[in-house]
């Protein structure tokens, strides 16, 4: 005789169809869950970001959709902060993550001193790039502590103030802390074991790093170089109090704060941004195909 009662599965599957068809998706109740964190980010991020695009093809002064990003670029001075932004933005992430990677490799593992050495690193985020800037003026002032020690050793004095050097470290002191976070958690990710085995192998510490460490801690390297590059892409307070805002650290968070607070223009404000946030997007990309690239070389090399 045919058994009438059918299977608790095909029974749950009955009585709930559309749960049993997400979970045959792989899509969970609790995925719910995330709908607060989507509604803040909605709010809080992309509401304003489709606003400002919006309003930037609405010129305060009347005239065609495109005459905010026509205005723009066509100001050579204004154009120019394009490239002067790329000068001071892409070394210093590459200084910050290059710094920082290093001393996350040794701190991977505990040492006498490791607990001191992440306390430093983490001091300039707790003083804000504001902060870090007026302690760059006394510090490298005329009469601060570095020309006063060069002066002592008979050495020249240098002017480490109002210009591009001023800006690039406060920048990278701001920027140094973040990627050191980052790359501690990725080579503290990798299994010691690897190393170990190699070792017992007769592989020595440099080849360790160059053929173990290093090709599995690289997406997190560039990982890292792309959120520097966001941090370092935001500069402001910095390019104006150490920094020489007219000409050579004019970057284009300067023209935005210009024409939003000085002029009221938002509008030309958030045509600027929108061409600040457009570099940033092409820069990150290019870093994430390379990631991926170097992310999925060793597999397929591994298949060869």
């Amino acid at each position: 005789m045919p058994d009438l009662h059918p299977h608790p599965r095909a029974a749950e599957a009955l009585r709930h169809p559309l749960r049993h068809r997400l979970a045959e998706r792989g899509i969970d109740w609790s995925l719910l869950l995330l709908l607060p964190a989507v509604a803040v980010i909605a709010g809080l991020f992309l509401y304003p970001f489709i606003y400002g695009v919006t309003i930037s093809f609405q010129p305060l002064e009347g005239g065609d959709a495109f005459a905010n990003y026509r205005d723009f670029f066509g100001d050579s001075y204004l154009a120019g902060s394009i490239v002067k932004t790329l000068r001071l933005a892409v070394p210093v992430a590459g200084v910050s993550v290059g710094l920082a990677a290093p001393i996350a490799y040794q701190c991977r593992r505990d040492f006498r001193g490791r607990r001191l050495v992440t306390l430093v690193l983490m001091l300039p985020i707790t003083f804000g790039s504001i902060l870090i800037a007026q302690g760059m003026l006394r510090v490298f002032s005329p009469y601060g502590w570095v020309n006063l020690a060069l002066k002592g050793l008979g050495l020249p004095q240098g002017s480490f103030l109002y210009d591009y050097q001023g800006t690039f470290v406060a920048a990278v002191l701001t920027t140094l802390p973040l990627a050191f976070l980052l790359l501690m958690g990725f080579f503290g990710g990798i299994d010691p074991a690897l190393e170990n085995a190699a070792a017992t192998l007769g592989a020595s510490r440099a080849t360790r790093f160059w053929k173990i460490v290093l090709p599995l801690a690289m997406p997190g390297i560039l990982t890292a170089l792309m959120l520097a590059l966001v941090e370092a892409f935001a500069i402001f307070p910095s390019a104006i109090l150490v920094g020489q805002p007219d000409n050579q650290t004019h970057v284009l968070t300067i023209p935005i704060y210009q024409a939003a607070s000085q002029r009221s223009d938002y509008t030309q404000a958030s045509a600027i941004a929108i061409v600040l946030t457009a570099m940033e997007l092409l820069i990150l990309g290019l870093t994430v195909v390379i990631r991926n690239r170097l992310y999925k070389g060793p597999a397929l090399g591994g298949k060869g």
